[in-house]
């Protein structure tokens, strides 16, 4: 059932996205009385789960939950309509109108789908404000594992920068450092650079499973899961636990590792409770499972919005999502890193959805991408919305048309690149999913 849940909103995600994105095309056809003969969510290869003519455009629901497309009469596109092509052009098809309009028709699947993302993320800051810890917030530092300590970092450096860029937030370093070349700490009070090579790289995407790095918390209890070991044993949130087993604890890492180690065993804590110590002796199953988690209240800050404020921020973040993207298609593409191994297609999506509605993810996750299709769409590569745009760019720089065989070869050849990337995605869905 959480599984068909998962998929439930996968599927509602696309839709939103693959629908907007179309009237984007659909919209500008209509004002320039261009014919749209095809309006489909989904594709239809073979056939379709419902269609229906409304006026000249046939709107319907295709089987194949991909994407989806309109068909716009005179142009060369994915269905590859050479008999259409081959008689004279109409002044309602998109080849015969001026170039410009062509151009807007083309960019507006892309436009819709970047102010799409502008809005949503205006709306969360309205509504939820942005919450995070801030860097400087971390008076111990962070808190490193293998890989990280492989990289070079330690437990309580404090990261300052990543390629001389301020590190404002914390969620914001593991991404920075994934993508930066040079990150800087603070370790003790002396200012180190940290390289950040390819093979470092090639390390972080072998796990991407848990972050490398994070806060390194104290050990005050922050939450305790009803019913669980750590209830019935009568500890309490705020509850600072001095030492394990004798050991001083006064991190959580360090109280963690002395939980583990108490497997099937009875772990003797010391606690402070306001300001009164406390003794709790518990034992531990096989499973070392206790039910708590750290305190990060005093960590936390919320920055809030009123709508005039979340514009300009809605729009900051699009950017900063949008040059993410480009960013980390920079890595992808660099062998190097083995990246392109941790490219994840819809399976991948779907196991990243919650088991339980979380308005505030869903949201993010659709604005963030809804920017990653803008992004790819716009790339220069025929039967992409960039294969078109370059193909009229082109045409508006020379003033020469490039001719119906051209538009032909470069839409199969598109058309095979996109093939070969989604090869590559499904690909890794498959091997991660078996894996």
């Amino acid at each position: 059932m959480d599984l068909l849940f998962q998929i439930g909103q996968f599927v509602l995600m696309i839709s939103i996205l693959v629908v907007l994105h179309e009237f984007g095309h659909y919209i500008p056809a209509k004002l320039f009385k261009v014919k749209v003969e095809k309006f489909f969510l989904f594709f239809d290869v073979k056939f379709a789960l419902f269609k229906k003519k409304i006026g000249e455009t046939t709107w319907g629901i295709g089987w194949l939950p991909l994407g989806g497309y309109v068909k716009i009469a005179g142009m060369i596109d994915e269905s590859m309509d050479r008999d259409q092509m081959a008689l004279p052009a109409q002044p309602w098809e998109f080849r015969s109108k001026p170039a410009w309009q062509r151009l807007i028709i083309m960019c507006g699947g892309v436009i819709v789908n970047f102010l799409l993302a502008w809005i949503v993320y205006a709306a969360l800051l309205v509504n939820n404000g942005d919450t995070y810890i801030p860097s400087e917030n971390l008076k111990y530092g962070i808190e490193v594992d293998s890989i990280g300590s492989a990289l070079g970092f330690k437990t309580g450096d404090k990261i300052l920068a990543v390629d001389d860029k301020p590190v404002k937030k914390i969620s914001q370093a593991v991404l920075e450092v994934l993508l930066g070349d040079k990150v800087t700490v603070d370790r003790s009070g002396k200012i180190i650079d940290l390289p950040l090579t390819d093979a470092h790289k090639k390390l972080l995407f072998s796990n991407t499973q848990r972050p490398f790095i994070g806060p390194r918390l104290s050990s005050k209890i922050g939450y305790i899961q009803e019913g669980s070991l750590a209830d019935e044993s009568g500890l309490k949130i705020n509850d600072e636990v001095l030492k394990s087993n004798g050991k001083p604890t006064l991190f959580w890492n360090d109280w963690r590792n002395e939980i583990i180690a108490s497997k099937g065993d009875t772990l003797k804590l010391e606690i402070k409770r306001r300001n009164e110590v406390l003794i709790k002796s518990i034992y531990l199953s096989g499973e070392g499972f206790l039910g708590v988690a750290p305190s990060r209240d005093d960590l936390l800050v919320t920055d809030n919005y009123n709508i005039v404020q979340a514009i300009p921020a809605g729009f900051d973040k699009t950017i900063e999502a949008l040059s993410g993207q480009v960013r980390q298609f920079k890595v992808i593409f660099n062998t190097k890193t083995e990246a392109y191994k941790k490219v994840s297609g819809p399976v991948g999506i779907v196991q990243m959805m919650p088991q339980r509605w979380d308005s505030t993810f869903f949201w993010s996750f659709l604005a963030m991408f809804s920017v990653w299709l803008a992004f790819v769409n716009i790339l220069p590569i025929p039967a992409l919305d960039g294969g078109h745009v370059m193909f009229l760019l082109y045409e508006m720089i020379t003033g020469r048309k490039p001719s119906q065989r051209v538009l032909e070869i470069g839409q199969i050849i598109g058309f095979v690149i996109v093939m070969g990337l989604m090869a590559l995605v499904f690909g890794n869905d498959l091997f991660n999913l078996f894996k």
